[in-house]
Parts: C-alpha cells; structure tokens; sequence
C-alpha cells in the first residue's frame, strides 16, 4: 500500500495537516499494510523543517473506525505480535515526537482511532451527536491492542478508563471533554481550522492540564494502598458481571494495573502478551465471527435495490407499538401513530419524547434535532391519512379475531399496495395471509421488548410472501437499526420457539424441588443476561402463559414431553410478574426486585429444597434449546446456521462469547454434545433424543461452520 492511498499532507503556515482518507475502504481503518505507512509518514513530518506541528484529521465522515479485524491473522502465539510492535512503536513516536501532533475528531474514532488520539499532544472534537470515541475490543474479546490500557488511565483516571474498556462504551464529544479525554470542542466547520490554531499554540507551550479527577478519587487513585482496594474491587465487580466468561475483561485490568505500578514500559510488554493470547481464545474467536456476521448482515439478501418504505402507519400504541414507532422516526421515518384510546396515545408521544429528552441531555442529540424527530410523530384515533402508509404494523393484542379485524381495517382505508406486518410473537402469519386479499402482501415484524434497546428483528415470511415486500421490510429493519433475520413461519418462529423447551424443563426442575434462585444462578453462570426465572417475571406472566399454550403445539407428538402448567395456574391468579409487582419474585414499590416470593412455591409439587449439580441444571435447559435450534434447521424455520445464531445471542441473550448455539456447538464438539443429550436421555426420557442432524455429523465428524 502506498502511503497516498490513505494519507494526504498539506502543509500552510508551519502546520501540516494529514488527512486521513482510505481509497480501499468506505470507511479508514487500519490494517498491516496502513501500519507499515507511519515510519514513512513521521520521516516526512520530522525531517521537514517547514513543518512546525501537525494535525490529524478525515476526509471521511468518521475519523477512524479501527482495526480491519480480518486482516490480522494469526494461528500461534508470535503470528501477531510484530505488527503489534510497529503499531506501538508508530504510536510510541508521535508520543515523544518534538513536533507536536493534534487530533482533530469528527464522527467515530474507536479503537486505533482513539489510541491515535491519545497518542497525540492534544485533541480537539465537534460538538456533533456523531461524535464518540471508544474502546470496543473488549466486545470482540480483546483488548486495546495500541497502548490504550496505558495512556487511558494517565489521561483521565484509572476508574474512568476501566468503565470504559471494561464495558466499551461510546464516549460523547460533550463528556469527552468533561473527563479530559477531549482538550477542546468547536463547531463541524470549523474542526480543521479550529485544530490548525490549536497546533501553533502548542507549537509556543504545551498544555497544561488540570486533573479533572474528585479529591476522593485523587486520594484513592494516587496511593499504593488505594489502588490496590480500587484494582481488588474491579476485579470482584468484574467476576460478578462476567462469570469469568470473558477473559479479555480480568486482562485489560492486569494490563492497568501493570502499567499504573511497574511502569509504562512494562505495561506496554504486558498488552502485547495479553493481546496475541486473547485473539487464539475461542471467546474471542467467536466474538469476532458474531461481529463480522451483523456486518454481513447490513447487506439485504433480497435484493441491492429494494423498495423504499417512506411512511409507517402503526396501529397500536402500547409499550410494543411505541417503541416500533419511537426507532422509526429517530430515524427519520414519519408515522402514523393510532390507537383506540387518547390516553394510550399520548402516554406514547410521552414515552417517546422523555426518551429524546434523555439524548439530549446526554448531548448525544440537539433539541433542535429532537424536536425534528418528534415532528415526524402523528397520534390519532382513526384511519385518517392512512392512505400515504407504504406499510402497517400492528402491535394489538395476541387475539386472532382481532389480528384478522386490522386486515380488514387496512385494506378498507389504505392502499392496495400497502405492506400489512404483524409484530405477533406466536400467532400463525398463513392464517393471516389466508384472510387477506393479497397474502403475498402479509409479513411478520416480530420486534422485541423493549424496541430501542432489543437490537434483533425477526422477519416472519409465509409461503406466500413475495420476495419485494421481504426486501422492503428488511431494508427498514436495517434503517431502524435492527439486526435482522428472515425465519419461515411456524409455531412461535424461531427465537421463542428454541426459548420455550428451555424455559419449560426449568420449570419442571422447579417442580422437581429445585430452588427457582437456583435455577437463575445457574445460567447465570452460564454466561445468560438475566435467569429463566427472572425472564418470565420480566417478559409478563401472561405473556409467559401464552408461550406454554404455544409451548404445547410445538411439542405435541413428541415422546416424552411434558408441559408444566406453573405460569399459567400463576397468571389464573392474577400474577403477572414485574407489571403488577407479584411473580416468583418479590418487588418494592419503585418495581425494585427483593428476592424469592416464596408463595410462588404454592404453584408447583416442589418445595425448593432438592439441589442438583450446577452443570446438570445448565445441561437440561441448554441441551433442549441446542436441538430445538438444530430442528428449526431442518425444518427450513432458519435459512442457515448464521441466522440460528444472530437471533439466539441478539433475541434471547444466549451467551455472545460462544458465538450463538451452532457456533458453540462446533466448539464444543458436536459429538460432545451428543454424548451430553444421551446421557441425559437415559436418565430424564426422549425428549432429550438429539435431532438426526446431530447424530450423523457426530458420526461423521462433521461441524456446522
């Protein structure tokens, strides 16, 4: 690669401005070849007596997405770690460079983008929304790999820099500068002549900045005995959010913790031994195919020019339709908000604009940007304006007779070539279509709860529904920001189908005796978000006790399936789980969960007093969701193992450093798998039998990537 590929330098009044503009790529990340640019680079900027001081800056509307993840291969330890060095060493010379270097950020600089910023004598962002810095390895189970763990912490604290690799949050331009990460903001047009400025001030005196730590964390952060309580208490609160399943997390701390006590120099040493480990873990590795697969997954399967879905008419407002409605005009899709109550209405409108006003005061957004999105919010109580809708998604209540109604409802007020979606989490789509006058016309956007945070969308495809209206309903999936997925429709889909087998055999060791806190621990361990227990309190009794009636088509047949009727005796009984404050746990009045209701023991044989082996309570509810995602293969529910997994870890939560269930299958081993379900067969019955497909590629050695 030639350094022009990437790298322009203009030279004005003693400062050189190096703009960053990758002709290969969309967007500028680095890659080996880019790293091998910067010795040449800084011989061009330090042997040119012109040049006084230097700025970074990008032609692209980002100013550095990073490392290219897949051009850095590596088989064994030593494969990586030379271009580690040169990374360290390029970044390690703008450091202590005599000429000073700015970085001038506008959109995103994460990962090498931030670690070259912090590299630099200064850094100078926009004030824009689009603004963030961030340390996203730790996602892919990794760690910063270009002296981050370092110079973070010198820069704005040890506490300050943990949250931030340790979570891999973004980092606005406005709280950038609050913590130091950021020395100045100025406006968008302005960013380049505002960093020209403040390279010739440094040209003159460096800068002088103040610590913008507390006295309490000065006093913590700059003793020996301090720092080894603050590391001590990363470590415990670490463990406790990880389960020790992401080893990249206990890694960046020892790195921290290294530099802060032995020295930069050995803190770099210890980077560079903890990177090259962390890319050969199979956490990692998975991680990353999880990353490149939603990447794969912006590109529409059904088509490079599908129809543009201009105008959404959303017919109901309850928590779900709000939500549908609030991801589609953030981003800039109009809709037409209707409901049958006013109330119910404008509790949506609320809902939506305190969810703006948050951003806003995050200063993630303008209030003039969020009053522009909201001006694309229509409430209203009938079908007025309707006929400008491309699309209709209703989210009412999982009646069939009502579902069917809303068809006729919008082919009687809207336009013959309207798209017409059912958010239903369970109910047929063929029986829907059959009632519609152009089934090909009839989808399902399943979304889930809640909208703007659950990133997946699950498109529900008869065999009726023509390929444009998946294409079009894709497309919008990917503007709302969902990670989409495209499954067959069959009793509860995909993702609530695998769900159900499990959440029903921990309901059954529940009723063998086994504690219901224990069950949760146990997957919790495991690596899930929240326990089985704890989701049906969350996702709603009556929604749970809607699951099992589906529970029971899925299974019915099937040797040796038993349904447990618990959720459903509880809803009878007016529990609902965290709506109403009573569910197998107890809440406060602030919805606050307390612990255990031990009056949800009345609804089952068991008393909570049987224990079983944390594995074996893991294996009985894992092993039925693995077969169930391996029939939903057979049967054509998911088009390919990709998807299998993209709904599994983005819809469920099913552990992320395991890639999703087929991915953690072919790391397991398929024939290890096998060998668990037999054993399990034999001991608790046939509904353990593993599906066909995993017997034979036990037998033949085969694996699903």
């Amino acid at each position: 690669m030639q350094l022009e590929e990437f790298i322009t330098i203009e030279k004005e009044g003693g400062v050189a401005t190096i703009w960053f503009d990758n002709k290969r790529e969309k967007m500028n990340v680095v890659s080996p070849a880019v790293i091998e640019l910067f010795d040449e680079l800084m011989d061009k900027i330090e042997g040119d007596p012109e040049i006084e001081a230097a700025v970074f800056i990008s032609k692209k509307p980002d100013f550095m997405a990073g490392a290219d993840i897949k051009a850095f291969t590596i088989e064994k330890e030593g494969d990586f770690r030379p271009y580690q060095e040169k990374g360290h060493r390029a970044l390690d010379r703008i450091e202590r460079s005599r000429k000073p270097f700015v970085a001038a950020v506008h959109g995103t600089a994460y990962g090498l983008g931030t670690e070259l910023s912090l590299a630099c004598h200064a850094r100078i962002a926009t004030k824009s929304p689009r603004t963030k810095f961030g340390l996203p390895e730790v996602k892919l189970g990794l760690l910063p790999g270009g002296g981050g763990t370092q110079r973070l912490p010198r820069l704005i604290g040890i506490q300050k820099a943990l949250d931030m690799m340790l979570t891999g949050k973004n980092i606005f331009a406005y709280r950038a500068k609050k913590i130091g990460l950021a020395d100045e903001l100025t406006e968008e047009g302005k960013l380049h002549q505002a960093a020209v400025m403040l390279a010739r001030r440094l040209v003159k005196k460096p800068i002088e900045r103040k610590s913008k730590l507390s006295l309490a964390d000065k006093l913590l952060e700059g003793n020996p005995v301090g720092r080894r309580i603050l590391f001590s208490q990363a470590r415990k609160m670490a463990y406790k959010r990880s389960q020790g399943n992401y080893p990249a997390i206990p890694a960046i701390i020892d790195c921290v913790e290294t530099g802060i006590e032995q020295g930069q120099e050995a803190g770099y040493g210890k980077e560079l031994e903890w990177f090259e480990k962390l890319m050969l873990t199979p956490e990692s590795a998975a991680l990353r195919a999880l990353f490149f697969a939603m990447s794969d997954n912006k590109k529409n399967p059904y088509g490079d020019n599908p129809k543009k879905l201009e105008t959404l008419g959303m017919i109901g407002a309850g928590f779900m339709g709000a939500g549908i409605a609030e991801v589609s005009v953030t981003k800039g899709v109009p809709v037409l908000l209707k409901d049958i109550r006013q109330e119910v209405v404008s509790q949506a409108q609320q809902q939506i604009w305190q969810s703006l006003q948050k951003k806003v005061k995050q200063k993630a957004l303008t209030r003039v940007e969020a009053e522009a999105q909201m001006a694309n919010l229509h409430g209203q109580l009938d079908y007025r304006h309707f006929g400008r809708a491309d699309i209709v998604i209703e989210a009412v209540l999982e009646k069939m007779d009502l579902k069917k109604q809303i068809i006729r409802d919008v082919e009687t007020h809207c336009r013959e070539d309207v798209i017409i979606a059912s958010n239903t989490s369970s109910l047929s789509l063929t029986e829907m279509a059959q009632h519609a006058r152009k089934p090909e016309m009839v989808i399902g956007m399943h979304y889930f709860s809640p909208v703007p945070k659950m990133p997946l969308l699950e498109i529900v495809k008869t065999d009726k529904t023509a390929d444009w209206v998946i294409a079009a309903c894709y497309d919008l999936g990917i503007r709302q920001g969902k990670t989409c997925i495209v499954v067959q429709d069959g009793p509860s889909f995909y993702v609530n189908r695998i769900l159900s087998p499990y959440t029903n055999e921990c309901l059954l060791m529940a009723d063998e005796g086994v504690a219901l806190e224990a069950i949760d621990r146990a997957f919790l361990k495991k690596g899930f978000p929240v326990g089985p227990i704890t989701l049906l309190d969350q996702v709603g009794l009556d929604i749970a006790a809607h699951v099992t009636d589906t529970s029971r088509k899925i299974v019915a047949g099937r040797p040796g399936f038993e349904i447990c009727e618990a959720v459903v005796n509880m809803f009878e009984a007016g529990r609902l789980g965290r709506k109403n404050k009573k569910g197998f746990y107890k809440y406060n009045d602030k919805g606050r969960r307390q612990g255990i209701d031990p009056t949800a023991y009345e609804f089952f044989q068991g008393d909570g007093k049987k224990t079983l082996p944390v594995e074996e309570i893991q294996g009985r509810g894992l092993m039925l969701m693995l077969n169930e995602a391996v029939l939903c293969l057979e049967e054509g529910i998911i088009p390919n193992p990709e998807a299998g997994d993209l709904g599994a870890v983005f819809g469920i939560g099913f552990p992320p450093f395991t890639g999703g269930p087929f991915r953690a299958m072919d790391t397991w081993g398929i024939k290890s798998v096998v060998e668990t379900m037999r054993g399990l067969q034999d001991k608790y019955g046939p509904r353990f039998a593993p599906a066909a497909t995993l017997e034979r590629m036990a037998e033949e050695g085969g694996r699903f990537y």
